[in-house]
């Protein structure tokens, strides 16, 4: 009979084979370590994504504090982004072969420092260089959690789970913006960011806390090697790359629209203040609500037609924001922002059934 092998075909251990003989193991909604997973998960997306974009709102503030044009301004929030797409390049195969919490946990951590550490910048440059350094930590976080819920979840759920992870994405992306936005007007910038750095602080420690330990997770090598012939295995797959690519249009889509929706509000015929700007991050509530939901909704009708209404619902609500009333503006991102974190929910979903190994690393690249 032939010996059970892991990726880089090392023996498995006796760990490896309790895990795929006992498909009981994994956790099914209801129960009370699905809570745990999802708590932690939540939390997780909630300070990623707080720390991410808190500065979106402040980026006038900034211009007119460092002389900086808006495209000059976005770069903290560009190079963030740009620096956490590189990491995701290395962290999904890290977390591949060192297991996934250990990663999720030093992320966070680093992150929540490097936010605190921003305040304390007098430079434009030194600002920078924190705003790097904190898109390079979170990418540990991005996809190796999505990874996580694609091992440790009962098939049936991870839909439904992935859909509430997205959603602690939606409410913080709505947390840093509304917390950043408020607090800049009332008190100041720094002070703003200090606040979003202690609570991610805390986010990160609930996280370190409650999230149970990975039971399917199988270490593959590090080894160049192998990390190619993973890589190949994705981009030749039908499905992957249709949805790396989703993943790519779906969120440059959505970074621009809220980079530079502020300034054109600021301006006339509006004229809102910082505060307004920083309200705008409310229409995450809806993406809060149609993550989970588009999740369930796959159960029923499939993922593709659910991911095909979900970019159709965006396009539509960008649509609305080209018009001059606030309101329809308002409507027009409500929408936009419902059908992002549905079709973000669908697609991040279908990344762990579809990989066939190295699911880390898929998830990275999407």
């Amino acid at each position: 009979m032939s010996r059970t092998t892991t990726v880089d075909g090392a023996p498995a251990s006796d760990t490896d084979k309790q895990s795929i003989s006992q498909p009981n193991q994994f956790i099914k909604r209801g129960t009370p370590q699905f809570m745990r997973v999802t708590l932690a998960l939540f939390s997780a997306g909630l300070a990623t994504f707080a720390l991410l974009y808190c500065v979106q709102p402040i980026l006038p503030v900034l211009s007119q504090e460092f002389g900086l044009t808006p495209a000059n301004s976005s770069i903290s929030l560009s190079i963030s982004t740009a620096m956490l797409a590189i990491g995701l390049l290395f962290t999904g195969p890290l977390s591949d072969a060192i297991g996934r919490k250990p990663v999720m946990v030093t992320a966070l951590l680093l992150a929540s420092i490097c936010t605190l550490l921003s305040t304390m910048m007098t430079s434009w440059h030194g600002i920078l260089i924190m705003r790097a350094l904190i898109g390079l930590s979170l990418s540990g976080v991005a996809a190796v959690g999505m990874t996580y819920l694609s091992e440790e979840i009962h098939p049936s759920f991870v839909a439904f789970s992935m859909g509430l992870y997205i959603s602690g994405n939606s409410i913080g992306g709505m947390s840093g913006r509304l917390i950043s936005g408020v607090f800049t007007d009332f008190f100041n910038w720094r002070i703003a960011l200090a606040a979003i750095g202690c609570f991610a602080l805390a986010s990160a420690l609930m996280f370190w806390k409650i999230l149970p330990e990975s039971r399917h997770f199988r270490p593959t090598s590090l080894r160049p090697k192998t990390l190619f012939i993973n890589f190949r295995l994705h981009w030749r797959d039908r499905g992957l790359p249709l949805l790396f690519a989703e993943g790519f249009l779906l969120m440059g889509s959505f970074v621009t629209l809220f980079n530079y929706i502020g300034y054109r509000l600021m301006l006339s015929p509006w004229h809102v203040s910082q505060a307004v700007v920083g309200l705008l991050s409310l229409a995450y509530l809806t993406g809060t609500w149609s993550s989970p939901k588009a999740g369930t909704m796959t159960t029923r009708y499939g993922r593709g037609p659910v991911m095909l209404f979900s970019t159709g619902v965006m396009l539509f609500g960008l649509l609305m924001t080209l018009f001059s009333s606030l309101w329809l503006i308002f409507a027009g991102m409500l929408l936009f922002s419902a059908g992002f974190f549905a079709a973000h929910s669908v697609a991040s979903s279908w990344i762990g059934p579809r990989a066939k190994r190295a699911k880390g690393q898929a998830s990275s690249l999407y």
